[in-house]
């Protein structure tokens, strides 16, 4: 009698991940958490423009704002509560986006093993040298901002230093102040148009030609509104027009 053969089924395994799939699935992590801390920092820059702008209203109407935004949430917050809070939150979001930017940048620099032969300087390519460098300005300027304005609050016309408005006119009547902070205010507008076209494409919200026209004058209209908007305080302070 013939034996039948019987044959073992073999165990049922789940997929196999494509290789690179978990990778590619982290590089779109980082640029979502790089798109969403960066439209953080366009609400505190929107939020922070107005608040310069009141300089045109005079040294009572500044101050009035600026001691507003110090007990912004009392009595429930201690005085400047809010505003420690805020400067947590944006210090975090900064912490977020630049090593998500530099974890990006290492992982592109390690895909290309070998350079290119020819390089082709294209558009996208002076946008993304323009986007790493203008980071690397607008931190460094960041930094110094805090300690002019509000950590150490320095005067370098040897003034008093607790009066944000006097504070403001004496900074920016200093010429070379004011062009160090426009020069900032210029990678900034360039950070903020680039940045922003290319967060809405990381959030989906450029899959049709409508979409990416509409993406793409919002982008640059933001970019210049913000850097018009910050430009204009130094410039007048500069002119004469705000003063003590």
């Amino acid at each position: 009698m013939a034996t039948v053969a019987t044959q073992t089924p073999s165990p049922v395994t789940g997929p196999t991940l494509v290789a690179g799939a978990r990778a590619a699935r982290t590089t779109i992590y980082l640029k979502l958490l790089m798109a969403l801390s960066g439209l953080f920092f366009v609400g505190f820059v929107l939020t922070h423009m107005y608040g310069n702008l009141k300089a045109f209203a005079g040294h009572d109407a500044f101050n009035a704002y600026a001691e507003h935004i110090r007990t912004l949430g009392t009595p429930f917050l201690p005085y400047s509560g809010a505003l420690w809070i805020m400067r947590v939150l944006l210090i975090a979001s900064l912490v977020v986006h630049v090593a998500c930017a530099a974890a990006l940048w290492r992982r592109a620099k390690q895909a290309r093993t070998v350079r290119y032969q020819v390089k082709k300087h294209t558009g996208a390519i002076f946008a993304s040298r323009l986007m790493r460098w203008g980071g690397v300005t607008i931190l460094l300027f960041v930094i110094w901002h805090l300690l002019n304005f509000t950590i150490g609050k320095v005067n370098v016309q040897g003034g008093p230093t607790n009066d944000p408005y006097n504070l403001l006119v004496d900074t920016f009547d200093t010429w070379w102040l004011t062009l160090i902070y426009l020069v900032a205010m210029a990678m900034l507008g360039a950070h903020l148009h680039h940045g922003t076209w290319s967060a809405f494409q990381t959030l989906g919200l450029t899959g049709t030609a409508r979409a990416r026209t509409r993406a793409k004058r919002l982008a640059f209209v933001l970019a210049f509104v913000v850097t018009v908007g910050f430009s204009i305080v130094p410039i007048f302070v500069l002119a004469g027009v705000i003063s003590k």
